[in-house]
């Protein structure tokens, strides 16, 4: 498909998308990590705001 939409671009759509999953699982980790680990570190989940919060000295470190 990437092909037909751009013939000579010379993408792989596999591999570009095999590096996509791999850095969302990445991220994800990540984040899941600050909010469900063990030691959280004091992030947490507005669910009004819909976003991570902490105190404010926690982002600027």
């Amino acid at each position: 498909m990437l092909e037909k939409v751009l013939p000579h671009a010379m993408l792989k759509a596999k591999p570009n998308l095999e590096s996509r999953i791999k850095t969302l699982k990445r991220d994800w980790a990540i984040v899941y990590d600050m909010l469900s680990g063990k030691d959280n570190s004091g992030f947490g989940w507005d669910e009004h705001k819909q976003m991570v919060v902490t105190k404010d000295a926690m982002w600027n470190s």
